[in-house]
């Protein structure tokens, strides 16, 4: 009797565990996140059809109802039946209004500007050259007294220099006090003056002879212009000679100021171009100037001209050695631009997001040309007038890609992988090695390069084996290998041959 028992409580037991678990079973297949339900398309009052609600800033999941976004602190945006896919005949994407407005997008209009392409460099202060004067005697002699001791003193225009003994024109105005005491004919006194001006004695010391009858031997060098004593060639008690430079004086009227500007910079400067000069030491200072002079020399290491601006030194603020901020102003011209916020740059591309008349958007293409700094030439892709996204187009983008309309702006069209280019170039052979040989060749046209001695790779240690150090080739190479550059072929030339 118990045996049945026993048994009957264990079949009522596994009854009532399997009806547990096929309940259970049945609530856990039902779906209760809502998100991950299948939407059911619904309508709204104006007839549109409604697919789902998503969250615009979180692309994937879908809700089959509305209401607050479970990720964002923002209201579900739904989807509707005729903007799905977002395309519109063109290709652009269609963005809801409220979803513009959760992105905060903002639009700029392409507009045309005069603008000036100006620019900052940096000179350096030297001695405007044409200022420089040279003090030289025409007689030989000593000097006596010394008045000007250093280089670099500042000196005024008819200051003393130097005292000079000149013992040669005492003859010239002893024979000249002599015919007057004599009482010759006048024509003779007059030829006798004269002979004393081809010897370049100073008339003020011919007419103190004369006035005292005493043949003067000394007289004072004084300074043609004002400026400062760059070169003093001489010092107390030496003797001089017929051309010997005494003294060099640099003008400091005005000044140069030497800048290095980039090549591509310095294709639009042009002589006269005014400039405002800014002290690099003192912001206060500012000085007025004009480009005197590009000088026909290029850096090759730096790719930059020297450029020479002449600036007014009138108060004498400006010594050699200064640095300037030199604020170059370039022609005005209209130029059409965006704001420099708008442009994408995805490497080689420049893209800007366009908005359409129908409220669609489209990547475009640009050309750029002069950075503005705020704005940005464009010089091919927009016309004036056209609204671009100024913020917010990085967004546009994933609601695009959510749609997979405009795809990957990022990505550039597929093009063909570029053909190999072959460089050709002589020279001599330097020296072999297993895994390249060094040349020393002859200006390359196709890559721009001067004569040079570099190293080419080989494709492998066995190739061009004929090949010794001393041979003048004729040779080819590609872009690649270990050193950047290999070979593709080498030929030895014939003694005598032109390379």
């Amino acid at each position: 009797m118990n045996r049945t028992r026993m048994i009957g409580a264990s079949l009522l037991a596994a009854l009532l565990l399997a009806a547990s678990a096929f309940y259970l079973g049945r609530k856990t297949a039902q779906p209760t996140d809502t998100s991950m339900a299948a939407p059911v398309p619904t309508s709204t009052a104006d007839g549109r059809k409604v697919l789902y609600w998503h969250d615009p800033m979180v692309p994937g999941p879908r809700f089959d109802k509305p209401g607050k976004s479970p990720f964002m602190d923002m209201q579900l945006v739904p989807m509707y039946a005729d903007s799905a896919t977002g395309a519109t005949n063109e290709g652009g994407v269609q963005v809801n209004s409220t979803v513009q407005q959760n992105l905060g997008i903002r639009y700029a209009s392409v507009r045309r500007a005069e603008t000036s392409a100006s620019f900052d460099a940096v000179g350096t202060v030297q001695f405007d050259e044409r200022l420089n004067v040279v003090v030289q005697t025409r007689v030989a002699g000593y000097i006596e007294r010394l008045s000007v001791r250093a280089p670099m003193e500042r000196v005024r225009k008819g200051q003393a220099l130097a005292t000079v003994f000149a013992p040669e024109w005492l003859g010239p105005q002893n024979e000249l006090l002599a015919l007057k005491r004599s009482g010759v004919a006048p024509d003779l006194v007059a030829a006798a003056r004269e002979r004393m001006r081809a010897m370049s004695i100073p008339a003020e010391l011919i007419r103190r002879s004369e006035e005292t009858g005493t043949a003067q031997a000394r007289y004072v060098l004084t300074a043609p212009s004002d400026g400062v004593v760059a070169e003093l060639g001489v010092r107390e008690g030496v003797a001089v000679t017929p051309g010997m430079t005494l003294f060099r004086i640099a003008g400091l009227e005005k000044v140069w100021a030497v800048a290095e500007i980039p090549e591509a910079q310095a294709v639009r400067l042009a002589r006269g171009q005014k400039v405002k000069a800014v002290l690099q030491a003192d912001a206060a200072l500012s000085f007025d100037g004009m480009l005197d002079e590009i000088l026909p020399e290029i850096s090759t290491s730096t790719r930059t001209l020297k450029a020479r601006f002449e600036v007014d030194n009138r108060n004498g603020k400006l010594t050699p050695g200064m640095l300037l901020r030199l604020q170059v102003a370039g022609p005005a011209s209209t130029r059409l631009i965006v704001p420099s916020e708008a442009v994408i740059r995805t490497g080689k591309r420049a893209v800007v997001i366009v908005r359409k008349a129908d409220g669609a958007f489209e990547p475009r293409d640009v050309s750029l040309g002069t950075d503005l700094g705020d704005d940005t030439e464009v010089v091919s892709g927009l016309r004036e007038g056209d609204q671009v996204v100024a913020s917010g187009q990085f967004l546009i983008d994933s609601e695009a890609r959510l749609r997979s309309v405009l795809g990957n702006m990022a990505s550039s069209p597929a093009t063909a992988p570029p053909a190999t280019v072959l460089h050709k170039a002589e020279g001599k052979v330097e020296s072999v090695a297993p895994g390249d040989i060094t040349i020393s060749h002859g200006p390359v046209a196709t890559l721009k390069w001067p004569s040079m001695t570099m190293g080419f790779a080989k494709a492998s240690p066995n190739a061009f084996p004929e090949i010794k150090p001393g041979d003048q080739v004729r040779f080819e190479f590609k872009e690649g290998g270990p050193t950047g550059y290999e070979l593709v072929s080498v030929q030895r030339m014939q003694q005598g041959a032109k390379q």
